[in-house]
């Protein structure tokens, strides 16, 4: 039997397209989803696994793992997509902006690896922890300061947990700049996004799925990012 893959935040955007993608391969696929939006009905009709989890609320990891190991003794991949945009000009309190920021990008995906490695390790394979981080890695951001915060500890956790967990596990990140626009983006802001990359296209999320795909088959990258930027950082 083959084991699932957990993908956090699989209800939208790229969780959703790699849901998608890993469901039309055949293989089992178990998500979480905060809010439940129009796709769970289809997912579930699918055979996905769907879980609903708010990781802002207290032992939502917990609850997440207990329900996991309840549903299969091993998993294939563990891929952390969950994340939050929030930012210094929608929130003035800073404290707590930050706080959720670190939580939701760093400590939810710290707390799963540790607890759910050993489903990882049961496989009998080399298995996978693929984290989503963002391209603000490198560059900051004085517009996202927590998030670039967050997402640059989340590409930290990545170095420890591969040697942490090395042979048995790899651990990677994956670093997007721009992938897909919002409904809502104007074209103002399109064409000023665009201009930001050397390639100047809307890519569309399978390019973060070939990247993903690479990650999981192969048996001697770990430890690294893979950059997905369009050439953005010689801009």
């Amino acid at each position: 039997m083959t084991a699932p893959i957990l993908i956090t935040g699989g209800a939208q955007r790229i969780g959703l397209a790699l849901t998608e993608h890993f469901v039309a391969q055949a293989q089992p696929v178990i998500m979480t989803y905060r809010t439940r939006h129009a796709c769970i009905d289809e997912l579930e009709a699918q055979g996905v696994t769907c879980i609903q989890c708010d990781f802002d609320k207290p032992d939502a990891e917990t609850g997440l793992v207990n329900k996991v190991t309840s549903i299969t003794p091993s998993l294939r991949a563990v891929i952390h997509n969950a994340s939050s945009w929030d930012c210094e000009a929608s929130c003035d309190d800073y404290a707590n902006l930050f706080d959720h920021m670190m939580h939701i990008h760093a400590k939810v995906p710290y707390l799963l690896n540790m607890a759910l490695s050993p489903l990882l390790q049961n496989s009998g394979d080399i298995t996978d922890i693929i984290h989503l981080t963002d391209y603000v890695v490198e560059t900051g951001s004085p517009k996202h300061i927590a998030y670039a915060a967050s997402k640059a500890a989340l590409d930290n956790l990545t170095k420890s947990f591969s040697a942490k967990f090395a042979p048995s596990i790899k651990v990677n990140s994956i670093a997007p700049s721009l992938i897909i626009f919002n409904e809502h983006d104007d074209d103002a802001y399109k064409a000023k996004t665009l201009k930001k990359s050397l390639m100047g296209i809307e890519p569309g999320c399978r390019e973060i799925i070939n990247s993903v795909e690479l990650l999981l088959s192969s048996n001697y990258i770990t430890g690294r990012t893979l950059a997905v930027d369009g050439g953005r950082h010689l801009k």
